[in-house]
């Protein structure tokens, strides 16, 4: 039987996995409240459309950081992708125009970088577990990234220590044999080794197992200006949650902002990513570009999304169950499901582009949580009759 909605990938990704396997990619802080909420919030929100418009050709194009992409749908950095297809992270890239290179891959960046033809990278560039260490180790991997052509950095924004996974506590035991293609070792194995191995085709750097070793408590907003000072690359943060951390965010003149919560895996009952995004691009006012991640399974999330202030969004789950179900090409039909989906729904919503100023910025989203209506871009007021 034929999968034709994300839903159908989650539920034949289940049926394919282990246990541990499953556990370890769904897994939840606490009580998984801001997982299901991710996820909830979207439906609390209504499409308004707007009939008796040319919708004859419907462009989904857009643009991140002045690269062009066929649809505002991108992959987030998740760990570990070899539990769900042995060549891991190489056929999610294959399958992607823009996608971000997890810290904890199970492969080298080199041979991701290596197995794709087309499309661009980011790098998840964990500073809190580089910190325990010195800057120039820092500096060492800034310049890899640069060297294999990857086009921007993303610092995720979380706490000083990792979320309570209470599904994947058994997965420690087993990590190593689900990952064939990993070399597996604790951070503090780093300190004689070059960190240059990692980024090699063949060798690969994951957080260990059985590592205690905790992100930094002392990284904070000074540190990103020493980061800036290494690299031309744009640097997003991901993590963003509230108006205050967006204007900062500005003020220390990032390039953009990765609205998440990390999947709910870090701290638990924090608000919805799409509850979040409002306040952050509201904060912003279009100085940075803004995108979102957490909860989107549906062409109308999408759509949700953009309509308010999203430049695009990031899929981390839905990625992990296209990859178990078929590999790269799961991926792509993940992908292409939520890319036709989005272009019915603009369609049906009267609106032709993602990027039309006059249709896509006069469309309105009732906000049922707030109880009151929300312009996309209040700088185009003007244009609402």
């Amino acid at each position: 039987m034929s999968l034709v909605c994300v839903a159908d990938f989650k539920a034949r990704a289940q049926e394919l996995l282990s246990k541990s396997s499953w556990d370890f990619i769904e897994g939840e802080a606490d009580e998984g409240i801001t997982y299901k909420e991710n996820i909830a919030a979207f439906k609390r929100s209504s499409l308004y459309p707007l009939y008796l418009r040319d919708v004859s050709e419907v462009d989904t194009r857009t643009t991140i950081q002045g690269r062009e992409i066929s649809a505002p749908i991108c992959i987030s950095p998740t760990a570990l992708h070899s539990i769900a297809w042995p060549d891991g992270e190489r056929s999610t890239a294959r399958a992607a125009v823009c996608s971000i290179i997890c810290f904890f891959a199970s492969c080298s960046v080199g041979c991701i970088v290596a197995a794709v033809v087309g499309g661009f990278r980011w790098f998840l560039l964990c500073l809190q577990f580089y910190l325990e260490f010195d800057w120039e180790l820092i500096r060492r991997v800034v310049g890899l990234v640069f060297a294999f052509f990857l086009v921007a950095l993303v610092v995720p924004v979380v706490g000083p220590m990792v979320g309570i996974l209470r599904r994947d506590l058994s997965f420690e035991v087993i990590l190593e044999a689900l990952l064939p293609l990993a070399e597996v070792r604790s951070l503090s194995e780093l300190r004689g080794i070059s960190y240059s191995k990692g980024f090699a085709c063949g060798e690969s750097f994951v957080l260990g197992a059985n590592s205690t070793h905790l992100p930094s408590t002392t990284f904070c907003w000074n540190d990103l200006s020493l980061l800036q000072s290494m690299t031309q690359l744009p640097i997003i943060l991901k993590g963003i949650l509230t108006k205050e951390d967006a204007e900062l965010a500005v003020k220390h003149n990032v390039q953009g902002i990765l609205v998440s919560n990390h999947g709910g895996r870090q701290l638990d009952e924090v608000p919805a990513s799409i509850d979040a995004l409002t306040e952050v691009v509201a904060a912003v006012k279009g100085k940075v570009e803004v995108y979102m991640d957490g909860g989107v399974r549906t062409g109308n999330d999408v759509l949700k999304a953009l309509a308010l202030g999203a430049k695009c969004v990031f899929l981390g789950r839905p990625i992990l169950w296209g990859l178990a179900y078929k590999g790269e090409h799961g991926v792509k039909e993940v992908l292409n499901i939520l890319k036709t989906e989005l272009h019915t729904s603009m369609a049906l919503s009267g609106m032709y582009s993602v990027l039309s100023p006059i249709q896509s910025f006069r469309w309105l989203v009732y906000r049922q949580k707030l109880k009151s209506f929300t312009l996309v871009n209040p700088a185009l007021s003007w244009q609402l009759s």
